[in-house]
């Protein structure tokens, strides 16, 4: 077994922990949620008793104030590490299996890409509780590592000679930093517009039953949604993801000036619209138009949050379909295009 099959059976073992981590989450976030239900339930029975109102629908109670511990979370942060961990010997091994930097192709990126993103959720809980997040973000790196191993894998192998230049490393590992940010950004965004929606009243969110088809579902047939209850409110989430927004701008912006001037030494001019050139720069607007239209027009809440999942919409698009479906100069992605 050479180092590049170890790397790939290393994958494997990252994403068997992060699954487990995933599942260890999402059971902190059950005791989580039936903890609030018990407080919602002992102030509902207080305010009865001195014969005030009953709590809004709409009311939350957030338990995350506070520090918590239990078993499920020792268990999600320990195995979170430890796929960290795994992840991290794989990216080396495929980064000597292959004799470059391990991002050269769309596998490589993944493998990188997720691995940033693991380690940003990481550093982030050592800084601020975001536990909340351990569910979403470790679903997003299993998912894609699944991806990128069934259908991205290509055998580890030397680099084609357009790479092989030290902007390989400066470019192309920028643009994987910052896709790693923009993946944990979408994360609170995502449960942003989910807590907004039950705060608003959302019938289906709040697991009442919903009308399908001109028939009645009734509740237990609706997914319950009331661990959103313990997630930090909308405002929290929109300004934490419009700081890590922020911190994914500045690198996309260093990863199109990078490759810029790569493209002027390689190519003998900056810009040639390109379709990886193209793409790039539309994510680029994309964010900067919801970096001004959240700082200097005063757009927040859903709108904000609405422009961060086209933003990252548009990160993905970019580095998949694009890579796959059209041809042009920087078709590298080591994945055979489908012929039309």
């Amino acid at each position: 077994m050479n180092l590049g099959e170890i790397s790939d059976t290393l994958v494997w073992g990252a994403a068997t922990a992060y699954t487990i981590a995933m599942v260890a989450f999402a059971t902190d976030l059950a005791h989580a949620t039936d903890a609030v239900g018990q407080r919602k339930a002992k102030e509902r029975a207080s305010t009865a008793e001195s014969g005030g109102s009953p709590e809004s629908p709409g009311g939350s109670v957030a338990v995350l104030d506070a520090p918590r511990s239990s078993k499920a979370l020792g268990i999600a942060m320990s195995t979170m590490w430890a796929g960290f961990a795994i992840h991290l010997v794989a990216v080396v091994l495929r980064g000597l299996a292959a004799g470059h930097v391990p991002w050269a192709n769309m596998y490589e990126f993944w493998l990188t890409g997720t691995f940033v993103a693991a380690g940003l959720f990481l550093v982030l809980q050592l800084w601020r509780d975001v536990r909340f997040l351990g569910v979403i973000v470790s679903f997003i790196v299993v998912t894609f590592l699944m991806i990128a191993i069934n259908g991205l894998h290509v055998e580890a192998d030397g680099l084609q000679p357009a790479l092989q230049d030290y902007w390989l490393v400066i470019h192309v590992g920028v643009a994987v930093a910052a896709t790693g940010v923009f993946t944990v950004a979408f994360a609170m965004s995502a449960l942003q517009l989910l807590r907004d929606s039950r705060d608003n009243g959302s019938t289906l969110l709040h697991g009442q039953g919903t009308v399908v088809r001109g028939r009645n579902v009734a509740a237990w047939k609706v997914m319950n949604w009331r661990f959103l209850d313990t997630i930090p409110t909308p405002v929290a989430l929109e300004a934490m993801s419009f700081r890590i927004n922020a911190v994914g701008f500045v690198l996309w912006t260093f990863t199109i000036i990078g490759g810029a001037i790569w493209a002027d030494g390689a190519w003998g001019r900056p810009w040639g619209w390109d379709p990886k050139e193209v793409w790039s720069f539309v994510v680029w607007v994309v964010y900067a138009a919801y970096l001004h239209a959240r700082t200097t027009r005063g757009w927040s809440g859903r709108r904000a949050a609405y422009f961060v999942l086209v933003g990252y919409g548009c990160v993905i698009f970019n580095f998949t379909a694009v890579n796959i479906l059209f041809s042009g100069l920087h078709s590298y992605s080591g994945v055979k295009r489908p012929t039309i």
